[in-house]
């Protein structure tokens, strides 16, 4: 099955609501519902309705959205940010700093990584080696912007 693409903003309201922890089966189920108003509390900027749309266009596909996991259209260099502290908790210079093109420094374990990758869009470029502390399950991370 072909990943799924979605907007940075459908991306942002996804990992707002995952990030407040609800799960993906509450997700699908608020959806199907059309019962978003509580998510309000979550962040009043976005309209959650939003959601209910694209699951509307093709409910099989916003189920795939959800539990297998989605490519941004395009992600911004911010966008970049706002995702990996939605997704994975991680901040810039805690977490990694920013670089001339990109983001470098980033720890991620194989799971994040393999999200990280499938999620971002065709103008980012992630390169990874790994880790030299001991921890040898996570790999140093370095996305950087293309033109």
């Amino acid at each position: 099955m072909a990943i799924k693409k979605i907007s940075l903003m459908e991306a942002y309201m996804l990992e707002t609501i995952r990030s407040n922890g609800v799960s993906n089966k509450e997700i699908l189920t608020q959806i199907e519902q059309r019962n978003v108003s509580q998510w309000k509390a979550l962040n009043a900027n976005f309209d959650f309705n939003d959601l209910v749309k694209l699951a509307n266009q093709n409910k099989d596909a916003f189920k795939s959205i959800v539990l297998n996991g989605y490519e941004v259209k395009f992600v911004t260099f911010k966008g970049v940010q706002r995702l990996l502290q939605l997704k994975f908790n991680k901040v810039e210079e805690q977490d990694y700093r920013l670089i001339d093109k990109g983001i470098a420094g980033l720890r991620l374990d194989a799971s994040q990584l393999f999200k990280l990758k499938q999620m971002l869009s065709q103008n980012w470029v992630v390169h990874e080696k790994p880790s030299k502390d001991s921890d040898y399950l996570s790999k140093e991370i370095r996305i950087e912007l293309v033109y």
